[in-house]
């Protein structure tokens, strides 16, 4: 099936179920070899600015969006079916601007829409694309050995243990906590997450919510955003009144993960994810993560400035 993907979760449930799609988004990088593949989509806003110029240029684009879809490239490679999304329309091409695109060209694709919140919306929407590309056997199959994975991090946390008061800033400037599947993935590493609960959205709060909160364990991963460009932003939290006293920073645990990469990507590896914030979380029990992946932030700028 000639399959066309919006964002890079869709592209990775694509390609885990065996099936190489046809067309990607610019941000598609993963597994590497979707880097040949045609990109059928493009940012209207300068991704490399800072979180607070990012943040100025999406509420300057309004109704025209933040990504737009090239109509000459998808409508060469003619797809059958169009993978997108409606979760956010900061995050990723949505549907409406894919069923705009599908208008102008002579193919009649199938959209299949996703709109994760939770984990299991998360596997759900591994089915579903299992389901449409004809593979509805090894969805499941994978659907299960991704639970099986899952429940194994939360079985090495025994009740009992020291749960740390952890928050995920998935945006600097204005701040923000991340929602979604994010308190489920940092329960199951073994902290508490107690500024979201499972499905709320992310979104901006007041900085004196997050010092009454006094967070144990800080882990910062910006939307869209690698390790080296988190540091560069880093003092949007850093230089904020009263950081120096929250119990993370005061006790050197701070974190900076890949939140492109592994955060805020709503595909299979997510459970990649709560392994790695298991190794954040407890450390001595599951052992730090790789340093591509999240670093003690005061170690990040350390090499960044190196």
């Amino acid at each position: 099936m000639r399959v066309a993907t919006t964002l890079p979760s869709a592209t990775e449930i694509v390609a885990a179920l065996g099936c190489e799609p046809v067309g990607v988004s610019h941000e598609c990088d993963h597994p590497p070899d979707v880097a040949s593949i045609p990109s059928i989509t493009r940012s209207r806003i300068d991704t490399d600015a800072t979180s607070g110029e990012i943040d100025r240029q999406v509420l300057e684009v309004g109704e025209e969006g933040v990504y737009e879809v090239d109509v000459e490239t998808l409508g060469a490679l003619d797809p059958e079916l169009i993978v997108t999304q409606a979760m956010c329309d900061v995050c990723a091409v949505d549907e409406a601007v894919v069923e705009r695109a599908v208008a102008e060209i002579p193919a009649d694709p199938e959209i299949l829409t996703t709109d994760p919140h939770t984990v299991a919306d998360v596997f759900g929407d591994v089915e579903r694309i299992g389901r449409a590309i004809g593979r509805e056997r090894l969805a499941g199959e994978y659907v299960a050995s991704l639970g099986a994975r899952l429940s194994a991090v939360r079985e090495r946390v025994p009740d009992g243990v020291d749960r740390p008061r952890t928050v995920v800033f998935d945006w600097t400037d204005p701040v923000m906590v991340a929602g979604h599947w994010m308190p489920e993935l940092v329960d199951a590493a073994g902290g508490a997450y107690g500024m979201a609960d499972p499905a709320d959205r992310s979104t901006p709060r007041e900085w004196e919510a997050v010092r009454a909160y006094d967070p144990e364990l800080i882990v910062v991963a910006p939307c869209g955003f690698g390790l080296e460009q988190t540091a560069e932003n880093v003092t949007d939290l850093t230089d904020r009144e009263g950081w120096a006293e929250l119990s993370a920073v005061r006790e050197g645990r701070v974190w900076a993960m890949d939140g492109h990469h592994y955060v805020n990507r709503p595909g299979p590896r997510i459970v990649e994810t709560a392994e790695h914030l298991a190794g954040v979380v407890h450390p001595d029990r599951f052992g730090e993560p790789p340093a591509d992946v999240a670093v003690q932030l005061s170690d990040l700028r350390r090499r960044v400035e190196a």
